[in-house]
């Protein structure tokens, strides 16, 4: 199967993205309404991008391991570029993007540290986990009123809730994954 087919192409449209996502979110000293319009327009497009590449690979067969390992990290350099520019423009707590941050980053080491035993796809919960980080950066994103501070957080709680436990959830996975793996390679 062809590396460089639509499912990845969409993969690295994401990718192709995020600097465009960043440019608007800091144009107009990150306040102008407009610029926030655009940076949060970006962030959904290459958002939906994620639902429709997975689709795509699943309903025509074109699922690699190319995208397998692609599609996470652009989800990864995505969100976590959103995260960074909101803290950076002091919107968003530095803990909330360093615990989202230690946790994507680990998983993605995970991903590297089993490769050679098999391919850890994404999970359900990480998936939820995903959107649920989506969600609430839209709601950070977007140029709303104070009032909406409270619905921000407890979305972006929940979002916290789902990284943590999905994160313990792909250490449990790799651990099992290297075990079974060397106990199919020792004969049995």
């Amino acid at each position: 199967m062809p590396t460089l087919n639509v499912a990845n192409m969409l993969t690295l449209s994401r990718l192709a993205l995020v600097p465009l996502f960043i440019g608007a979110l800091f144009a107009g000293d990150g306040s102008d309404t407009v610029w926030r319009s655009i940076a949060t327009a970006l962030f959904a497009v290459a958002s939906l991008t994620d639902q429709v590449d997975g689709w795509v690979a699943r309903k025509y067969g074109l699922i690699t391991d190319f995208g397998k390992i692609a599609d996470p990290i652009a989800d990864k350099a995505l969100i976590g570029a959103a995260l960074v520019g909101l803290s950076i423009l002091g919107e968003l707590p530095w803990w909330v993007t360093a615990v989202i941050a230690a946790r994507e980053i680990g998983v993605t080491l995970l991903r590297f540290w089993v490769i050679r035993h098999g391919v850890i796809p994404a999970s359900r919960g990480g998936k939820a986990k995903t959107l649920a980080q989506i969600a609430a950066i839209v709601l950070y994103l977007l140029p709303l009123p104070d009032g909406v501070e409270p619905v921000r957080w407890v979305l972006m709680g929940f979002a916290l809730v789902l990284t943590v436990a999905t994160g313990l959830d792909y250490v449990f996975r790799a651990v099992k994954l290297r075990r079974t793996a060397r106990r199919t390679a020792a004969g049995g």
